[in-house]
């Protein structure tokens, strides 16, 4: 064979062992979110020259020390999954595990990713806010593939960093998504101490349940309602057929607030007031209120309420 025919064999056999290598990166980056780490990869058999060729290369980028973003498309939950394997032995906790358990708005990326880790252990890394604390197995599960405190687990943490109202509005949405907050309550149990678990019994133990509020309107509303000491309402239930911002069951009044950015459509006029008939055609009160209401009008407001209410009574 000629030393061309050499050459050309020599590159070809080159190449075949580029394309194992990144089809092998690929494999293990396929079921984490298109991250990786070292250790993985060597793991897998790709030596650590090949590795660093990658990553010179710009294929694999890195994150966080020994832990890669592979190829230009970063997945969604990227930085969930890579800090977890730069903190071994960490589940995503607090508001990145709010967040992955919907039970709140997306964090934005410039916000560090939550995890919980053994007592012993201690790492820093940026846009990694750690927190120590040793997890019972049942205190962990995984959301695609990703570990992340349990639900009741979550919330008990987010009651150490959260806004009274944002635990609350937290603890609404499980309610309304979970169908109950049995597992709360089981897991609260469990443990036989309140402690640090107090706010969690303080809305537990509540005559009504938790308010969901889907919107800054809503929100200020709510806050309204309990500053001026009315009866809370249910926010966000169905009535025959179409949900309803706030309803107060005993009076059959509903109360619908329009946002700041609302506009209404010709479409969206005619389905408020369709729903309005539907709720009229049932004996239930509709009053409808504008954000300058609710934001610049608020003892007005307030009083038109109260009046509301008082000559709604059975």
């Amino acid at each position: 064979m000629t030393a061309d025919g050499r050459s050309v064999e020599t590159g070809r056999m080159a190449g075949n062992l580029r394309a194992r290598a990144v089809e092998a990166i690929m494999d293990v980056a396929a079921g984490q979110h298109g991250v990786v780490t070292r250790a993985q990869l060597e793991q897998a058999g790709i030596s650590r020259h090949v590795v660093d060729r990658h990553v010179r290369m710009r294929y694999c980028r890195p994150v966080h020390a020994g832990v890669y973003q592979v190829g230009p498309v970063v997945a969604p939950l990227a930085r969930e999954m890579a800090a977890v394997l730069a903190c071994r032995l960490a589940a995503v906790s607090h508001w990145s595990a709010a967040h992955l358990h919907k039970l709140g708005p997306a964090r934005t990326a410039d916000e560090p990713v939550h995890v919980t880790i053994p007592c012993a252990r201690l790492v820093r890394r940026a846009g990694i806010r750690t927190h120590r604390s040793d997890l019972p197995e049942s205190e962990v599960t995984r959301i695609d593939g990703i570990p992340v405190t349990s639900l009741a687990r979550t919330l008990l943490d987010l009651s150490t960093v959260a806004s009274a109202r944002e635990l609350e509005r937290a603890m609404a949405i499980a309610e309304r998504t979970r169908g109950g907050l049995d597992e709360v309550r089981s897991f609260l149990d469990r443990r036989g101490t309140r402690g640090r678990a107090r706010r969690l019994h303080d809305l537990l133990d509540r005559e009504t349940v938790p308010a969901l509020a889907r919107s800054e309107a809503e929100e200020r509303l709510l806050a309204l309602i309990r500053k001026g000491g009315l009866t809370e309402p249910e926010m966000n239930v169905v009535l025959h057929g179409h949900e309803v911002d706030c309803y107060w069951r005993r009076a059959r009044l509903v109360v619908e607030v329009d946002g700041y950015a609302y506009h209404a459509s010709k479409a969206a006029f005619v389905r408020d007031r369709q729903r309005d008939s539907a709720l009229a055609a049932a004996g239930i009160q509709v009053l409808r209120l504008s954000w300058q209401q609710v934001a610049h009008e608020r003892e007005k407001t307030l009083v038109q309420l109260a009046q509301a209410l008082v000559r709604a009574q059975p």
